[in-house]
């Protein structure tokens, strides 16, 4: 129908609206729209979806074509198609993943605005020293854009903008520079390949030459060279002229990574995650889809990024929890990675030391391919791993430290070496509380205790970020000095390590003394350096960091994510543990790792103490299996808000008594959620547990379909849920 299109909007709505084509213009599926809705206007895609012919066309409002704005392409369609059926968002809501109004907004492609000397001198215009500066800057003929000039003359941006607004300078059209350097597969700053890397290097690039889906598990110790090997798949991709797409499950953190890479091809990739400014987004998102950004290294929202020509994808520590969406579009970035590759007919790469259970499940299927890197490359050797029994040997009371541990970090400076302290909590305690009276610190907004955060005077909650000053008397009898600190954080940890290492050269690396990229460059470049003796930081510490001084590793609480009911806690303390030992002994010096525990017999101290992870991934799944827990079978979440506490707990009820009923399906709920109450909001949840063979999504639409929910209350879903708080 060439009078009428279907356009899907950024805003969660059911599905795309149908808008009129004005006399002349000419539309394809993808081509970026101006149109009208409820008084806005607003840019929207034109979508696959037909028109419904039944509508009058004189109903239909005229939408306005966007010239200048590149065509999203068709797998990134139905990948937003697809995402949003899997998870049950509005098709919309995912769109406003790929596009944003501040990312259109731009200079017309292929032009940007640059400036030269006015022809005649304004007249009563003065000559100033500034305007003289900045007139000789171009003299040489060659137009600057304002950013470039006013840096180049040295002059403040008022000056510029008056001599355009007065006829002293005038705009001239200027080829636009390239946002990014390509990067040279075959730069001179190639690692050298193990014969093991090497091999599976080479089955990495064929894929890559193969031009179809397919998904390979590279799995390896720490310190193997994994990155190394995937490069080499990257850099077959550039020589075939495709992109490629890097994600990393922390890309605030990837000052080493960005270093290795810009070793291997000469330039720096292109990078995505939130802490960019609009700007660079705005360029970066244009580089993208023009083909320009040929390699993109992301957080998970850059797996929605317009690539028009996508032939890698890395999934890089794709066990890690923190490519899970929690809010908004709830999703998995390494479950979504892989549909995109499918649909983009790419080959994918999921990289760890310690791979998923449902990773490693789909490699024992068959369904993905499996390539092990088993030894450390250059020859260094994998840390020993020991256990602190804390019944036998505690820490003086008051203290965090045991003597063991103590003795091995003074053993370890003084040999001239580095050492680790972790502690996957910061802060300087979890809770606060009244000697007096037993008062707890609580969060006003949340059911979590604020922790306490001694250098700054503050009691803060990690959840709804609210804070307050530590007080003088308690609330709630007003006594005073009776404030006391429970438990340790890591501020804490380097209060103690004070005391006992006072001439060591400390640094705390947590996520909120590291400020974003460049804070952990600075990190990183001290710790390389050997500016720094001893290290205390929280899980930032644990990802991808190499530190060739460092030897010894002492984990403060092993025991600390094996609290609570969370089905995969043993997994993912593995994990965590698994890859914080494997800092030590990346070199030439061997390296140790020491773990504090209360249970050196629960199954996770033994995988870790005897090297056996893949022992304990396989009683693991074997524990999950009869159930039909994940990856055997499927859950889904649904997790009830409202600020009314009864209102809420109607709706959750109600959902109860309707909840679906069916071989291989149970419904576990309602309940409070750990997290009852999250920002002011009291919270409910139901689990649905099915087979793996039932789709939920059909159960999960006839399930909310029929209980009508009131307009203070919200029901979101969790599809394959990582977290139950």
């Amino acid at each position: 129908m060439p009078d009428r299109v279907s356009v899907l909007l950024p805003v969660p709505l059911a599905g795309p609206l149908d808008y009129r084509l004005p006399p002349g213009v000419r539309t394809q599926p993808g081509d970026v729209v101006m149109v009208p809705l409820h008084g806005r206007t607003l840019h929207g895609v034109v979508w696959d979806a037909p028109p419904d012919p039944g509508l009058a066309l004189a109903r239909l409002k005229p939408l306005a074509p966007v010239h200048g704005l590149p065509r999203l392409a068709a797998p990134l369609r139905r990948f937003i198609d697809w995402v949003a059926a899997y998870t049950l968002s509005a098709p919309g809501e995912v769109l406003a993943m790929a596009i944003r109004a501040p990312l259109l907004a731009a200079s017309p492609q292929g032009q940007t605005t640059g400036w030269l000397p006015g022809d005649a001198r304004p007249e009563g215009a003065a000559m100033t020293p500034a305007r003289g500066r900045l007139l000789e800057v171009l003299a040489d003929g060659r137009p600057r854009g304002l950013a470039d000039l006013i840096r180049e003359a040295g002059v403040g941006q008022g000056v510029a903008r008056a001599m355009a607004d007065r006829g002293w300078l005038r705009p001239v059209a200027m080829e636009r520079a390239q946002a990014f350097a390509t990067p040279d597969p075959d730069h001179a700053g190639a690692a050298t390949l193990s014969p093991q890397q090497a091999e599976a290097a080479e089955i990495l690039a064929e894929n890559v030459r193969a031009r179809t889906f397919s998904v390979t598990l590279l799995d390896g110790v720490t310190g193997s060279g994994k990155t190394e090997t995937y490069l080499e798949a990257v850099a077959e991709a550039l020589r075939l002229g495709r992109q490629s797409l890097i994600l990393l499950p922390e890309i605030a953190l990837s000052a080493q990574w960005l270093e290795r890479f810009a070793r291997r091809f000469g330039v720096a990739p292109a990078v995505w995650h939130s802490d960019l400014t609009p700007a660079t987004r705005r360029r970066t998102w244009r580089a993208v889809a023009r083909g320009e950004a040929a390699v993109v290294v992301g957080a998970r929202s850059a797996l929605f990024l317009p690539f028009p020509d996508l032939g890698l994808i890395v999934v890089d520590e794709e066990h890690e929890s923190a490519f899970k969406q929690e809010e908004g579009v709830i999703y998995h970035a390494r479950d979504m990675a892989v549909v995109r590759a499918r649909l983009e007919s790419s080959p994918i790469v999921l990289v760890s030391a310690t791979p998923s259970l449902e990773t490693m499940v789909n490699t024992e299927s068959g369904r993905y391919g499996h390539l092990t890197l088993a030894s450390r490359h250059g020859g260094a050797a994998l840390p020993q791993v020991a256990a602190i029994d804390l019944r036998v040997t505690p820490p003086e009371r008051g203290r965090f430290l045991a003597p063991p541990l103590i003795e091995a970090i003074t053993e370890t400076l003084a040999r001239g070496e580095q050492a680790m302290l972790f502690l996957n909590r910061r802060g300087y305690a979890p809770l606060t509380l009244c000697r007096h009276c037993g008062h707890r610190f609580a969060c006003r907004d949340c059911t979590a205790w604020l922790v306490e955060h001694r250098q700054r005077r503050l009691l803060q909650c990690h959840h709804c970020g609210h804070s307050e000053p530590v007080p003088e008397t308690c609330p709630a009898c007003d006594a005073a000095d009776t404030l006391a600190p429970v438990g340790p954080g890591v501020e804490r940890i380097t209060e103690e390590a004070t005391l006992l290492f006072p001439d060591a050269r400390r640094l705390v690396m947590a996520s909120d003394t590291i400020a974003g990229p460049e804070g952990a460059a600075r990190a990183a470049q001290q710790i390389t350096d050997r500016a720094v003796d001893l290290i205390i930081g929280t899980q930032i510490v644990a990802k991808g960091w190499h530190f060739p001084h460092l030897t010894l590793v002492g984990v403060v609480d092993a025991d600390l994510g094996l609290a609570g009911g969370d089905l995969r806690a043993g997994e993912r303390t593995l994990q965590l543990l698994h890859q914080v030992a494997g800092r030590a002994g990346r070199a030439e010096a061997p390296g140790r790792v020491l773990l504090q525990t209360f249970s050196p017999e629960h199954p996770v101290m033994k995988a870790l103490i005897g090297g056996d992870i893949a022992a304990f991934m396989a009683a693991e799944a074997e524990g999950r299996r009869p159930g039909h827990w994940p990856p055997f079978g499927r859950l889904a979440a649904l997790i009830i808000f409202g600020e009314d506490m009864a209102e809420t707990d109607r709706v959750a009820a109600a959902l109860g008594r309707a909840a679906p009923h069916g071989p291989g399906i149970e419904v576990l709920g309602p309940a409070p959620a750990p997290l009852a109450m999250l920002r002011g909001r009291h919270r409910r949840r139901l689990l649905l547990k099915t087979r793996r063979d039932i789709m939920v999504q059909p159960i999960l639409r006839a399930w909310l379909a029929s209980v009508p929910v009131p307009r203070g209350v919200r029901v979101d879903v969790d599809i394959d849920p990582v977290s139950f708080m």
